[in-house]
């Protein structure tokens, strides 16, 4: 796993910019703190940093392949491709050489034998660049799902791109802009695909391959989740479930550094942890997370109905792994180093910085005894596990769900009861998304002759998978990069995601449950507890220290005359809230959300320098 950078230029001399690209690789030092390397030519300049976790000898980057004293192509990438050793046994039939063991020289010598289209021979999490000097050509390239991020920014006569927006903005030309429509696709919480916040910076949408030539830049979707007829009966179905999940977890237990499975008492990450257990020769290693005090403090509330810890020990005494506990205590959670941390891991504000705190710091200790870990991340898009599945007022709601249930709270925007109201009026949250989901719901693969129901339903799982797991699968990559952890997701292999958004939704309801046919699936694996348990999201500190550690955050942001975000609040509530002097309220998506946005867009407009333009 690793953080890659370059500078393509088609007029400038980048031989004498190396030193640009240096200052841009070293902002992704934490995504790889083994090794790090730059190559230049007059129109190229590549760099890389390593988090060595297969082929540790080898593996360096940038990889070169040269024949005769010429440089055919040079790779910078990052990612593991689960089928290199199938790749390189047929690239050697073929008569590709080797000098390394690992995945890297595999990817290299497929673009070598199939060019661009040796992506669709990959399989796994990537994002690679290839610049090829005889075709004076970039070719840019991003996983099916969008597990490994590549962001990109026109510059000059080229293109810059880099693993995370922290290193485009430390190049000299690009600048740290959010026009109003950046600032709406912050505050609405979707992915729309291939756009950023930061106006000049976009993103290789999943599934895309982009070739750079001096003239012209042509972009060319080589994966999509398509629409098919399912004939399987319920029992097959399940079975079939049940090997493709447990053939990704086999395939991502590859290893040369240690590794575990991260494990809440969920279904999801439960059966990641079983199907681990039985593929592995060792006793699987798995962590959890506590906060201090929960058992006293817990309340149910919308979305949490029980306390993990228990279920988390439970399968871990069931499945005899080697488990530990990671307990978190309050003041870790609003500690200024901590919170910049997740700020500048993920360069942008998030409605849910609490939760983004408290996988950092498991992450952060989980990396103290392992490299790897796998995860239960997808699985609620693949098989209806949310809420937003289930209520009829969100999916007729003309929105995206999880935008509407925002919406019902919080009418402006998620997290926005504090800022200012005619900048939210021009900004139009609720328009943003309204635009975007009808663009979305026309790319939706229909599949002819389902009736309203089937088609409401396919529509909802593509528009999760499109627009909500990017959100997820950014956060984790770069809350696990940050403390140098590679996080894997095997709920991601494109053929469970192909065969699971076509499975059609009485069969994933067919027990009356969430997710019922995974639950089939793993049934005889799990305690029967877990196998009835509610769907639960990442817990939360409910601890009412929480909420006085807040104030005193928002007293020192509304005192200082300098603040960069006073300008963007609502003078009467902001002002009502600082004098009645009590605790932030801890809990729920109110009071507590709208002062964390506060709090974080501060930090980020210091932080990054960043120039509203609204």
């Amino acid at each position: 796993m690793c953080g890659i950078a370059g500078w393509i230029d088609f007029q400038r001399d980048l031989r004498e910019q190396v030193s640009t690209v240096r200052t841009m690789v070293a902002t992704l030092a934490n995504r790889g703190p083994d090794d790090e390397g730059v190559w230049a030519d007059e129109r190229a300049a590549l760099g890389f940093r390593r988090l060595a976790v297969i082929d540790l000898p080898g593996g360096r980057q940038p990889a070169r392949a040269e024949e005769h004293g010429q440089t055919l192509a040079v790779l910078v990438y990052n990612g593991e491709v689960y089928n290199f050793r199938a790749l390189r046994a047929e690239l050697v039939s073929r008569g590709h050489r080797f000098h390394s063991d690992g995945d890297t020289e595999v990817v290299l010598r497929s673009y070598l034998e199939w060019g661009p289209a040796c992506v669709d021979r990959l399989d796994g999490m990537f994002a690679f660049a290839v610049w090829d000097p005889r075709a004076r050509q970039l070719m840019l390239a991003r996983d099916r799902l969008g597990v490994k991020p590549l962001f990109y920014s026109r510059v000059g006569e080229g293109i810059a791109f880099a693993s995370e927006p922290k290193a485009l903005l430390a190049h000299p030309l690009i600048d740290a802009v959010v026009d109003t429509e950046g600032l709406a696709e912050l505050l609405t919480y979707i992915s729309t695909p291939g756009k950023a916040v930061y106006r000049d910076i976009a993103e290789v949408e999943p599934g895309q391959v982009i070739l750079v030539r001096q003239k012209s830049m042509e972009k060319r979707r080589y994966w999509s989740v398509a629409s098919r007829e399912h004939t399987d009966d319920f029992e097959t179905t399940v079975a079939t479930v049940r090997h493709l999940l447990s053939e990704s977890v086999a395939a991502e237990l590859v290893s040369d550094v240690p590794l575990c499975t991260l494990l809440s008492g969920g279904l999801d990450s439960s059966a990641i942890a079983a199907f681990a257990g039985m593929a592995s020769s060792e006793q699987v290693r798995t962590f959890s997370v506590e906060f201090e005090g929960q058992e006293e403090n817990f309340r149910r509330d919308h979305w949490h109905q029980d306390n993990d810890s228990p279920f988390a020990v439970e399968v871990a005494r069931h499945l005899g792994t080697r488990h530990e506990p990671v307990r978190l205590r309050t003041s870790d959670m609003v500690d200024p180093v901590v919170a910049l941390a997740t700020l500048h891991a993920q360069d942008l504000p998030t409605p849910i910085p609490d939760m983004d705190r408290s996988l950092y710091l498991l992450l952060r200790s989980v990396r103290e005894r392992s490299t790897v870990a796998l995860m239960g991340e997808i699985a609620d898009e693949l098989f209806g596990g949310y809420q937003s599945f289930r209520d009829p007022s969100l999916l007729s709601s003309g929105n995206f769900p999880w935008v509407a249930m925002g919406l019902k709270k919080s009418p402006l925007g998620r997290s926005t009861g504090l800022l200012d109201k005619s900048l939210l009026t021009r900004v139009d949250v609720p328009g943003y998304s309204r635009d975007h989901y009808a663009a979305a719901v026309a790319a939706t693969p229909w599949l002819d002759g389902e009736d309203d129901q089937a088609r409401l339903m396919r529509q909802t799982g593509f528009l999760h998978l499109t627009h909500w797991l990017p959100l997820l699968l950014a956060r984790d990559d770069r809350l696990g990069m940050a403390v140098g952890l590679e996080l894997r997701v095997p709920y991601c292999d494109h053929r469970l995601v192909e065969y699971a958004f076509n499975i059609p939704w009485e069969m994933k309801n067919a027990d009356g449950m969430e997710k019922s046919v995974l639950r089939a699936a793993v049934a005889d694996l799990l305690p029967p507890s877990v196998l009835k348990r509610k769907k639960s999201p990442f817990p939360v500190t409910q601890d009412p220290g929480y909420g006085r550690l807040l104030r005193e955050e928002f007293d020192a942001v509304m005192t200082d005359p300098s603040s960069p975000v006073r300008p963007l609040l609502d003078e009467q509530s902001s002002s009502e809230l600082f004098r009645a002097r009590r605790p932030i309220e801890s809990t729920g998506w109110g009071e507590r959300r709208d002062v964390e946005m506060v709090l974080q867009l501060d930090s980020w407009l210091r932080q990054y320098q960043v120039r509203l333009e609204l």
